[in-house]
């Protein structure tokens, strides 16, 4: 898999790149800051095109949004690149911004999940496949912002633990599995989910997560109404 990073912090970047070759996996380019990101995109050769972006949601010079502005940019200009963005806190209003281009594969994790090589690898091997992976601490305070919405206060406390599962792109069977029921429960909590919020659900998990988020589409809106920006 071909890898590109986009991070600020050298022990981070060049972790990240020791730990995907390590993986068996090519890093085609380490950039520091978003400056040169549009740039290596548009002159890459073909052959050499990475299959996923990691970026940083805070990058030089000012450090506030030019890695989420950056992560945009790409999605416009290469809406089938698969994108993860890697954030040291929980960023509510960048990441419903980029949940709400609805296209393309994405995952919005925090630094720390780095530290679990495994599950970091198998969440990034996901998104590279078509894959949508979201933080559980995202889509926890993802959740929380929008129990005023109707449609999600016609959810049962169960069915907001399924939810925030299906959201984090896990399986019927690993839900059973945490949440301690049978898969055949698993999937009627999800059948009345999708039903409660008006959703329609399909078979890819790409397309679930997605559906599963739907509602939090506008939460960047409501978000840059609170902060006037």
């Amino acid at each position: 898999m071909r890898v590109l990073i986009c991070e600020d912090s050298v022990l981070l970047r060049e972790g990240l790149v020791r730990l995907l070759e390590h993986s068996g996996h090519h890093v085609v380019a380490d950039l520091p800051e978003a400056s040169g990101l549009m740039d290596f995109l548009a002159t890459v050769n073909p052959d050499d095109f990475p299959q996923i972006a990691i970026l940083d949601v805070r990058l030089p010079p000012t450090y506030t949004d030019e890695g989420i502005r950056a992560a945009l940019q790409v999605r416009k200009a290469y809406p089938d690149l698969p994108l993860l963005v890697l954030s040291q806190y929980v960023e509510e209003r960048y990441a419903s911004e980029l949940i709400s281009t609805q296209s393309g594969a994405i995952g919005y994790l925090l630094k720390d999940r780095v530290a679990d090589v495994n599950e970091f690898i198998a969440s990034l091997e996901q998104i590279a496949a078509g894959g949508t992976i979201l933080d559980q601490e995202v889509v926890s305070q993802l959740l929380t912002r929008r129990n005023h919405d109707d449609r999600m206060q016609r959810l049962t406390d169960r069915e907001r633990s399924v939810l925030a599962a299906v959201a984090e792109g896990k399986s019927n069977q690993a839900i059973a599995a945490l949440l301690f029921l049978s898969e055949a429960s698993v999937e009627k909590y999800i059948t009345s989910i999708f039903q409660k919020l008006g959703l329609e659900a399909d078979g890819t998990g790409n397309r679930r997560v997605l559906a599963a988020l739907a509602h939090i589409q506008n939460l960047g809106t409501n978000s840059t109404d609170r902060n006037g920006s």
